[in-house]
């Protein structure tokens, strides 16, 4: 009678409606504040001429020149288009070159004896000191700022990945080859899962740095981009469009953060929500 009756019970639960979540995601509205308040010190700076101001354009100023000359310029949106396509060309590159040679330099040691000097070496050379040796080496100037991209983010993957492999405790795979696992099974459970922290660590500092690298790239060499249409601006003596390419840069780059916190969030799944 009784399990009846618990039976009876859980059937009526398991049929009803699950009720979903629906809840907007909540707005930031500090901020937002933050960014008005910016925007309203940099007007009052500039109204004022305060040192340091009297050359700058206001946020009015800005905001004009871009509705009235960028709004609706192709140009400015195909700028847009390059700088982010040389981003994600080296960015992806240096993950799928980087991660492998970081977890090799990490298992292998005569390969890490071999190798490693090396990368010590060339990932203390700043990424724009590659700039010179890259446009006489590649064909394209679009094929040397992509390098110099890949450079800026390639470095950083390998140490992460290779510190990540080298910190694990060896007990962990004594663990795992004495309850009987094989090679494959210890990479999968136990040398991927410890990785991924630190390969999400360096894709978050390897697309910042990545944007720094390509924007200067661009300034020296490139024909278009975020970064040339800055320069430009720079050389014409006109502060609109340089605020104009520098805010449109800080966009940019905030798009790809989102990007990559997105794919951490997928990648680690355990972890709450920033």
């Amino acid at each position: 009678m009784m399990k009846a009756a618990e039976e009876s019970m859980k059937a009526s639960i398991a049929d009803r409606p699950v009720k979903r979540s629906r809840r907007l995601p909540k707005m930031n509205w500090r901020g937002a504040l933050a960014v008005a308040a910016f925007f309203l010190a940099w007007h009052l700076l500039v109204l004022l001429k305060a040192p340091g101001f009297r050359e700058v354009a206001s946020p009015v100023e800005v905001l004009h020149t871009f509705l009235t000359q960028y709004m609706g310029n192709p140009k400015y949106w195909n700028s847009w288009v390059a700088s982010f396509k040389r981003v994600i060309y080296g960015f992806v590159l240096a993950q799928v070159l980087g991660i492998p040679l970081g977890l090799l330099l990490g298992t292998r040691e005569t390969f890490h004896n071999l190798v490693y000097p090396v990368i010590e070496i060339l990932r203390l050379i700043p990424p724009l000191a590659w700039v010179p040796i890259s446009i006489l080496f590649w064909p394209t100037t679009e094929l040397s700022i992509i390098f110099i991209t890949f450079i800026g983010a390639f470095f950083i993957i390998v140490i992460n990945v290779h510190d990540a492999v080298r910190n694990i405790k060896k007990e962990h795979y004594w663990l795992a080859l004495s309850l009987g696992a094989n090679g494959s099974q210890v990479f999968r459970r136990i040398m991927i899962p410890s990785v991924i922290p630190s390969i999400a660590v360096g894709m978050t500092l390897g697309m910042a740095v990545t944007w720094n690298v390509v924007i200067a790239a661009e300034m020296i060499a490139g024909d278009n981009g975020l970064g040339r249409l800055t320069w430009e601006g720079y050389v014409s003596h006109t502060v609109t469009v340089v605020i104009i390419g520098m805010i449109s840069i800080g966009l940019a780059g905030y798009l790809s953060t989102i990007g990559v916190d997105y794919l951490e969030k997928k990648m680690m799944p355990w972890r709450s929500t920033r």
